[in-house]
């Protein structure tokens, strides 16, 4: 069999009803763009029977988790999986339509990543609430003019797919962490559907879980590489502050003999000279770990290696 030009990555938990239909779905759409292709499902730990209705499916690959490892880690062995060269994910529950597929190709024509945009979301109030102002902090912050970031039906370059490292839940932002890396990344309007079987994964815990990765995301893009940037500025800032209430606090002893010892700015002055002093050290140690890193872990990512 030729190698696969499109990879489809769809990761799974408790999706049983649905799996079978969206392979049907996808073999209707793969088939005509004659192009080979292969379809990989992550079974992220499901214990509703999913794993014995995919064993049914083909042409398949399906790849089991021993228990339920979330999203970002499905979606980073199905990454790890793929041979395509061309990689798209969608979710598992039939909401994500598959006819979309053509469009997103001809998109990827000019983008190295492209992102699905449910501008009419067939999902409950509170999720799309929830969802719009998560997405337009995440645009303010980021600067990364998508208007879904978390929308899973997407299209990747090989290059882009393969250079991802995902954990917890980080596939919230590949977005803001692929142009973070120099990828070139753009949306398409895609049709959005009500959701047949089963029910949402979506919750109030997976809504702070977000709110905490985006931050992570925040730091990683400034600083991964430059950590005394910002424990350095914090340690001076702080200890600056210190040093101040302290010359503060020596002048009136010295000169008019008033007693600082009881004072409570005394304790905020050591305070702050000893926090400054801890943060610009953890920033010392994060370059020597850097500076320390394997040759593996690069600080660049290779978009492109022509051979002729």
């Amino acid at each position: 069999m030729s190698a696969p030009k499109i990879s489809i990555i769809v990761p799974v938990f408790n999706e049983r009803e649905s799996v079978a239909a969206l392979h049907r779905e996808l073999i209707e759409v793969l088939t005509p763009l004659k192009r080979p292709f292969e379809i990989i499902f992550i079974d992220d730990g499901s214990t509703d029977g999913t794993k014995t209705e995919l064993a049914t499916l083909a042409p398949a690959r399906v790849i089991s988790f021993s228990r339920n490892f979330g999203k970002s880690q499905a979606l980073q062995a199905g990454f790890d999986a793929a041979e395509g060269e061309t990689i798209f994910t969608l979710d598992g529950d039939l909401q994500d339509d598959p006819h979309e597929i053509p469009a997103f190709l001809r998109a990827l024509e000019h983008a190295d990543l492209v992102v699905g945009w449910k501008q009419h979301r067939a999902d409950p109030l509170g999720k799309r609430f929830f969802s719009k102002i998560a997405n337009r902090v995440t645009r303010l912050l980021t600067g990364v003019p998508i208007h879904d970031m978390n929308c899973c039906f997407k299209a990747y370059r090989k290059a882009v797919a393969k250079s991802l490292r995902l954990y917890g839940d980080m596939h919230r932002y590949i977005p803001a962490i692929a142009s973070g890396m120099g990828f070139s990344v753009t949306e398409i309007p895609v049709h959005h559907r009500e959701r047949k079987f089963g029910k949402s994964k979506y919750g109030l815990w997976r809504l702070f879980a977000g709110f905490f990765d985006f931050f992570t995301l925040i730091f990683l893009r400034r600083f991964t590489h430059r950590p005394m940037h910002f424990f350095g500025l914090l340690g001076m800032i702080a200890g600056g502050i210190g040093f101040i209430i302290l010359c503060y606090l020596t002048w009136i002893k010295l000169f008019s003999g008033a007693l600082i010892g009881n004072r409570p700015l005394l304790t905020l002055g050591v305070f702050l000279i000893i926090v400054g002093f801890q943060s610009f050290s953890l920033g010392l140690i994060g370059e020597l770990i850097i500076r320390q890193a394997p040759a593996e872990r690069r600080s660049y990512i290779i978009k492109s290696d022509i051979s002729k």
